[in-house]
């Protein structure tokens, strides 16, 4: 399964830069799946954000297609390379901005989050 993920990876980093790209065949679905749940995704100020794994269950339940773990492991890094990309042509769209990081190197304290939520 770790070669289907790089190969699918692979694929889409290709996709996503306007190369002509071939997926395995045993990956068409789970691009497939990747696409439908990537046209749903929410964006911010900032841009695009990340793919859940709230939304991917729910994508799953509602289309009656059961996703095993290691399927959608294989999905949410399809999504990483698809950020990626995004936080790239934000930077390339500004070239002061930098990209924001992933995830905040703040630690989330009882007050930081009275503030952010009005409490």
């Amino acid at each position: 399964m770790n070669r289907l993920k790089q190969q699918l990876c692979a694929a889409l980093e290709g996709r996503l830069q306007g190369q002509k790209v071939r997926v395995p065949d045993a990956g068409t679905e789970l691009l497939t799946a990747f696409l439908a749940l990537s046209r749903s995704r929410s964006y911010h100020a900032s841009g695009p954000n990340p793919i859940t794994w709230e939304a991917l269950a729910a994508w799953s339940q509602m289309m009656r297609n059961p996703i095993p773990p290691h399927h959608a492991e294989i999905i949410m890094a399809l999504d990483d390379v698809w950020m990626r990309d995004a936080a790239r042509r934000v930077v390339q769209g500004n070239p002061d901005a930098q990209p924001a990081p992933m995830v905040s190197s703040t630690p989330l304290s009882a007050s930081l989050f009275d503030a952010l939520t009005g409490g």
